[in-house]
């Protein structure tokens, strides 16, 4: 199970060497900020640190700092970063597809290359029997 665990992880992280999928260099900045986004965003490092934010900003403003219980600037900034979770999600997903499409048009050629080359060994098979049996009747 240990061995399919690591093959898994290798599968999913190999996408980016993959010639199908445009990487690094070839990426648009929106697509490269977009990848990072998504990567830090869906982290459990971005989880505790929001928690630790979070805990920090109530320890430090228990009613006599600069926004007292019940915490309406803290209330504002969470609506505001929800609101910019979705709009990221949604482009991180649209990143998700494009990586998606390019893996599949990549498999698409391959396939339809695969098909002519296999298309060429039967005739050239066809061939080469054909010429077998003439020269075996000749004999």
């Amino acid at each position: 199970m240990d061995l399919d665990n690591w093959r898994f992880r290798l599968a999913r992280h190999t996408w980016r060497r993959h010639p199908g999928v445009r990487s690094d260099d070839e990426l648009t900045f929106g697509e490269r900020s977009a990848d990072r986004l998504r990567n830090g965003m869906g982290s459990w490092a971005f989880v505790f640190g929001a928690l630790l934010f979070l805990a920090g900003w109530m320890v430090g403003n228990r009613n006599v700092g600069f926004d007292p219980y019940p915490f309406i600037l803290l209330n504002l900034i969470l609506s505001c970063l929800a609101a910019m979770q979705g709009a990221i999600l949604l482009i991180a997903a649209r990143r998700s597809d494009q990586i998606s499409a390019e893996l599949a048009d990549h498999d698409y050629r391959t396939n339809l290359d695969a098909a002519a080359m296999i298309s060429t060994i039967e005739r050239l098979t066809s061939e080469i029997h054909g010429k077998i049996v003439k020269s075996e009747s000749e004999e």
